[in-house]
């Protein structure tokens, strides 16, 4: 399925507003021509007041509408007790509006709208339209009430220890999700509407004493200027806000766990959280944020730094092991140590291809294992990636294929890449370890040296809705507070401030406390 963006004239041409008669039956006729074979939209018409003599028409999506709430809170009170009462109806009909709505309906949620096309828009979300013979407007009650998948763990952001809850594919229910994590009436919450067919909710999420007003502009601005038929999921959105969409390194930071859309709020970041997907967008996003997992905050300082030096150490390996492996055996083979060149030399005497198709043909191996295991869910997946590694690394070395110790480098750099915590990341660095293996199959360590140059080089250039992707390495001066949250992590309590390089409003997120500070002085006594 593709969507495009719209660009003939007639598309772009703004939808005509059909306004919404006094006549009921007439109202009644343009939404069945244009809702048409649409055999799960439920018409019904009754009639009230004493005489029977005011026509009402109430109507939604069946399988969107909660069936119970429309018979019980609108249809009962409606049929039933309007009928009782005695208004003067007869002679007004305009005091049918206060007697249906202002008086029966035992709803929460009750709009006005005067166009028809938006009360179809609101029939096909799962809300209830009611229409009144003799008004000239129609009520919307909101009655959404489809199926949803229940509240569980994320799968791709297990954590040891912190909330397990995750998010669903509802857009109300996963910022319900935040909002109870952050009880500030400056948290604000923003809908607007994307896709000229889907009309896919999307909601802008910061707080506003916290958040850069540039930044949240610039949010507005980018969602706005899309321009497409459907919003599927939220990596749509994700896609064509970016600032570099040739780039394959992301520049948005995607996540399942409310917790960590809080934090990042709390930050002074926007979130960005799309209907009908379980992913929320958080911008902007460094290189630094996307080796950070939500994990990181609940473990010990010490812990936590010991770790995020790991994922460091990891992200070098997965990039440029193979390429050492090529480079060294096929160029540089004196920089071994003598024993182990000479081990390397007789692992691969036997070895019919070059080190380069060796390591290539091992991690397309690989990359087929991993992709297989994640297609396929449950043990299976889990077993054909153990068993399937197991099994063709070691008759690849028996068959001559490969040497032993290129199993052990491609073993090595595929556990390295699962270290890495989001999956997006993680994706363009194994995706730029291929491009250091074919330069380093060209020109060996000089080869990897420039392609490290030219890696470096984009990713300082590099920028998530106006930051720096390597912040806060880019400018170590101008951001050296923020090193405590970066390759190490301070403990909480000297984490007093908030990211220099957000340049948010609030910059304290912690005040000082009194009896540390009397404990500091008596220390210094």
């Amino acid at each position: 399925m593709k969507f495009l963006n719209r660009k003939d004239d007639d598309q772009n041409k703004k939808e005509i507003k059909i306004p919404i008669e006094a006549d009921i039956e007439k109202n009644l006729s343009n939404i069945k021509e244009i809702l048409k074979d649409c055999d799960d939209v439920i018409y019904r018409e009754f009639k009230i007041g004493q005489e029977q003599n005011h026509k009402l028409s109430v109507i939604f999506t069946d399988g969107l509408a909660n069936k119970d709430q429309v018979s019980n809170f609108v249809l009962e009170s409606l049929m039933q007790q309007a009928r009782l009462t005695k208004p003067n109806v007869d002679d007004n009909k305009f005091d049918l509006y206060d007697l249906a709505v202002k008086g029966n309906i035992a709803m929460t949620e009750i709009n006005e709208i005067e166009d028809l096309q938006e009360a179809i828009d609101n029939i096909l979300i799962g809300e209830t339209v009611l229409l009144l013979d003799g008004y000239k407007k129609a009520v919307v009650i909101g009655t959404r009430g489809w199926p949803i998948r229940g509240i569980s763990e994320p799968e791709t952001e297990t954590v040891i220890r912190g909330p397990r809850d995750g998010f669903v594919e509802t857009g109300k229910v996963n910022t319900s999700l935040i909002r109870r994590r952050i009880r500030d009436p400056k948290l604000k919450l923003k809908y607007i509407q994307i896709g000229k067919r889907s009309k896919t909710d999307i909601a802008i999420m910061y707080i506003e004493d916290i958040c850069n007003n540039e930044l949240l502009k610039e949010v507005n601005d980018r969602l706005k200027s899309i321009d497409i038929d459907a919003i599927i999921d939220s990596s749509y959105i994700e896609q064509l806000i970016q600032d570099d969409w040739i780039s394959p390194f992301p520049q948005i930071e995607n996540t399942e766990r409310p917790d960590a859309v809080s934090a990042a709020l709390y930050e002074g970041r926007v979130a960005i959280v799309v209907d009908n997907t379980p992913f929320a967008l958080l911008v902007p996003a460094t290189l630094d944020i996307m080796l950070q997992s939500s994990e990181d905050y609940y473990d010990r300082w010490t812990v936590a730094s010991f770790i995020r030096l790991i994922r460091y150490i990891a992200l070098v390996l997965t990039l440029i092991l193979p390429a050492l492996y090529i480079a060294i055996t096929s160029y540089h083979p004196g920089m071994l140590p003598t024993g182990l060149a000479l081990y390397v030399a007789a692992t691969r005497m036997g070895v019919p291809f070059p080190a380069f198709i060796e390591a290539f043909m091992m991690e397309i191996t690989l990359e087929l294992l991993r992709e297989s295991g994640t297609r396929i869910a449950g043990p299976i997946g889990t077993t054909i990636g153990i068993v399937g590694g197991l099994v063709i690394g070691q008759a690849s070395v028996e068959a001559g294929i490969v040497s032993p110790l290129m199993v052990i480098i491609v073993a090595l750099t595929t556990i390295s890449s699962f270290v890495l915590p989001n999956y997006s990341f993680s994706s363009a660095i194994r995706l730029a370890r291929f491009f250091m293996m074919i330069v380093a199959a060209a020109l060996g360590l000089y080869g990897i040296m420039l392609a490290l140059i030219i890696l470096g080089t984009h990713l300082a250039d590099l920028k998530s809705f106006g930051t720096p992707y390597l912040s806060p390495y880019s400018s170590i001066l101008d951001y050296r507070q923020d090193i405590e949250d970066s390759y190490v992590k301070y403990p909480l309590k000297l984490m007093k401030k908030r990211p220099v390089f957000l340049e948010v409003k609030n910059k304290v997120r912690m005040r000082e406390n009194k009896k540390d500070n009397q404990r500091g002085e008596k220390n210094d006594s």
